[in-house]
């Protein structure tokens, strides 16, 4: 098989397992929120761990604990990631799996402001109108909602802030991922040990599938990233970005049609709005993306590569 049809495969097993999760998490229940994230840490820096002593990647992990800069920007990364699954489980667990949807529509956009406050980056014309039109979406949904919505700003917010860190240290998926969990370790252990003690915690006491689910928690959680970032080094950023849209798509479908979480019409014209200012982004992106590959295709050529 060929690294490119290598590299989709991978795209498209990573944003389909996260499209599952609406899925999968409310079978953690009675366990809460931070219980579950707590859980989420913990397996997934056991099976990392596992991992990376299989394929001998340990080296990796020192150099990033040894320099200090790198530790701290990951630190924050932890931090940021953490928030995003503790907003996550909130929201599929309360019956809210549509507006987490609309959160990983947006978060693209969010990324591009991103771009543009922290890295300076200039923006294309049709992407300020991407943009706008974002935003008005989301005047229209707070208007549906009687409130903004809080729900999918977060998950926006967070996941783009996150994708900010990654970018500011360039690490390999594994030894990222181990170092991002071991950070946040300590935390995730006391919320256990307090739940446990206070007899809130679920683990052992309802029951071992109950608990075994909780221990793949883990493995759920590192899988799509280790297939996202095997993806990412085998296609173009342009095809990762047209795969990112299946998993608030199966999303979307899983809250109306699974949960009969209710789609008004404001609120449908909301995502109406939000697919329009996607298809500008991604049709910029693309039209951006052929561009800059035919100017560089004579210079290859001429310098030999």
């Amino acid at each position: 098989m060929d690294d490119r049809r290598l590299g989709v495969l991978s795209g498209l097993g990573a944003y389909s397992l996260w499209g599952l999760f609406p899925l999968y998490f409310p079978l953690l229940e009675p366990a809460g929120g931070l219980e579950i994230v707590a859980h989420r840490v913990l397996w997934s820096l056991l099976f990392v761990a596992v991992l990376l002593t299989v394929l001998r990647h340990w080296g990796q992990v020192r150099a990033l604990v040894t320099d200090r800069r790198r530790l701290l920007v990951l630190a924050g990364a932890a931090v940021l990631i953490a928030v995003n699954w503790l907003v996550f489980v909130y929201g599929v667990n309360s019956g809210q799996v549509v507006e987490t949807s609309l959160g990983y529509f947006i978060n693209p956009l969010v990324s591009v402001l991103l771009g543009v406050m922290v890295f300076g980056e200039r923006l294309r014309r049709l992407q300020w109108v991407a943009v706008a039109t974002a935003g008005l979406a989301v005047a229209v949904l707070t208007i549906d909602y009687g409130r903004p919505p809080w729900i999918a700003l977060a998950l926006a917010a967070s996941f783009a802030l996150y994708g900010v860190m990654k970018k500011l240290v360039r690490v390999d998926a594994a030894p990222g991922l181990f170092v991002e969990t071991a950070l946040v370790a300590v935390p995730a252990a006391v919320v256990l040990a307090v739940l446990h003690s206070g007899g809130n915690g679920t683990f052992g006491n309802a029951g071992t599938g109950h608990a075994l689910l909780l221990v793949v928690s883990g493995i759920a959680t590192a899988v799509p990233l280790l297939l996202f970032a095997a993806a990412a080094r085998r296609i173009p950023l342009s095809t990762v970005g047209l795969l990112q849209y299946l998993t608030p798509l199966m999303q979307l479908a899983i809250g109306v049609f699974v949960y009969d979480e209710p789609m008004p019409p404001a609120r449908l014209a909301g995502f109406l709005i939000v697919w329009v200012a996607l298809a500008i982004f991604t049709a910029d992106s693309l039209r951006h993306a052929r561009a800059t590959s035919r100017r560089t295709a004579p210079e290859t050529v001429a310098a030999g590569i």
